[in-house]
């Protein structure tokens, strides 16, 4: 039997964490819900969720992949009591990284095609309506799209093939080191702008009226969900970096700056954004719209604005291949928990079926476009993602939660024993009767507002 690899140091640890949670979700769709909940108080209420609702949850899921050094397929087997079926769970979290490659991957292949377009100037002097036609001509273009996803996937699959720590650690913290300091720089530059000060008040000073005008409950939830979904947790993507580290810190320490490095990020995101939209008097639209038609009509209009252009698309193409890297990697963990499979092996094998599955999401925006699975206008890819992010992950953290805390499962005092072994901050045992009773309820209630939201709303 070879010996489990290892992360070299608690930093790689820590970045290849933060760099899985950090994905487009931190850069286009915080700073525009926070827009839409009134700025600053969104973000107020979206912190307080964080720490009470991701950081226990990411706790719980680093302590099973810590005990049972092993990944989501088979981590429930070593710490499950005998004759229970949690493990079953091992399936659906190994679907729920699947499916979550089968539409990242082509997301990841437009930001890298938008650092070719900026960094050519192929988008300056257009107009807003010339730019969104860019976009819709590169999502009507199955070639393009496919040959863009394909060379996001060889990216990723060429860094998990050299290794654990040559490869993932490696690069992980050569990729989030300079996410920080484009993200640094583009901040810097987004402030000193002429008008960027209607934008930092709007970002920061909290404007409780317009909370309400949505409604509190709306808003509350609206943060709620971006603090649960920011840390994609549930499937074992985070559990598979908790199998691969020693035991001399103890994980609630480890999860605040995980959860505060992902933060930082989103924070950051949106002072890059909400000056330099207030600046140029551009609303933050929604979604995609935001970053391949509204961010480059903006940078179109600043002094060096290709550079600061090409800057920004090699941050967002970072903050996505490190998350298709920590996904990977995961995969390859599952095969070898499963067939003690060959790192090689499982690479080749696996990087040919994502390919493949990742064709219906990109056929999905065009010969497929007729296929609108959750209604006029949407496409696979929002089916895809659907089934992730409204379903997997939810029930998933559902599961761990209860295997941590039930004494059917793997039970509070073993999941204790685990989260605070090490030095460092502690897991609070007096929030057992909150962990066990409260939270599920709040996560089956984010499971079903989301249900609630994209079907019975409209």
């Amino acid at each position: 039997m070879e010996k489990r690899e290892k992360l070299s140091s608690r930093l790689g640890f820590i970045l290849i964490s933060a760099g899985c949670a950090i994905g487009l979700g931190n850069v286009w769709r915080f700073p525009y819900i926070t827009g839409q909940y009134g700025g600053a108080a969104f973000v107020l209420i979206y912190l307080i969720f964080l720490v009470i609702l991701g950081l226990p949850i990411m706790v719980m899921e680093f302590s099973v992949g810590r005990a049972s050094r092993k990944s989501a397929a088979k981590s429930f087997n070593v710490l499950e009591p005998e004759n229970t079926k949690w493990h079953i769970h091992g399936y659906t979290a190994m679907a729920g990284n699947y499916i979550l490659l089968m539409f990242y991957t082509s997301v990841a292949g437009w930001m890298i095609n938008y650092i070719f377009r900026m960094a050519s100037g192929s988008l300056l002097d257009k107009s807003p309506k010339e730019t969104g036609m860019v976009f819709e001509n590169l999502l009507s273009n199955p070639v393009t799209m496919i040959a863009w996803t394909a060379v996001a996937l060889i990216i990723t699959v060429l860094i998990c093939s050299m290794g654990l720590q040559k490869g993932v650690e490696r690069i992980t913290k050569i990729m989030m080191a300079f996410l920080f300091i484009i993200l640094i720089v583009l901040c810097v530059r987004s402030l000193s702008l002429d008008g960027a000060r209607e934008g930092i008040k709007f970002y920061l000073i909290p404007d409780f009226g317009k909370m309400l005008e949505h409604g509190p409950g709306e808003t509350i939830f609206a943060a709620m969900g971006q603090s649960f979904f920011t840390l994609s947790l549930g499937i074992g993507s985070m559990a598979i970096f908790g199998s691969y580290i020693d035991k001399n810190r103890s994980l609630t320490g480890e999860t605040l700056s995980i959860c505060g490095l992902d933060t930082l990020v989103a924070l950051l995101s949106g002072l890059v954004i909400f000056p330099a939209c207030f600046a140029f008097k551009v609303l933050p639209g929604s979604g995609p719209g935001l970053v391949f038609v509204t961010l480059p009509n903006i940078f179109n209009k600043m002094a060096a604005g290709r550079l600061w252009g090409t800057l920004f698309f090699i941050f967002m193409s970072f903050a996505a291949l490190s998350t298709l890297t920590a996904v990977f990697e995961n995969i390859l963990a599952f095969c070898k928990d499963l067939w003690n499979w060959e790192r090689k092996k499982a690479v080749l094998i696996n990087g040919i079926i994502i390919f493949i599955t990742s064709l219906p999401c990109i056929l999905g925006f065009n010969v497929l476009s007729f296929i609108t699975p959750l209604g006029a206008g949407s496409t696979i890819q929002d089916l895809e993602d659907f089934i992730v992010s409204n379903n997997l992950l939810p029930l998933g953290s559902l599961i761990y939660l209860l295997f941590c805390t039930s004494r059917y499962g793997w039970g509070w005092d073993n999941f204790i024993q685990e989260a605070n072994t090490g030095k460092g901050i502690r897991f609070p045992r007096w929030g057992k009767a909150y962990f066990t009773y409260i939270l599920p309820v709040i996560i089956i209630f984010i499971l079903l507002m989301g249900y609630w939201q994209k079907f019975l709303a409209h």
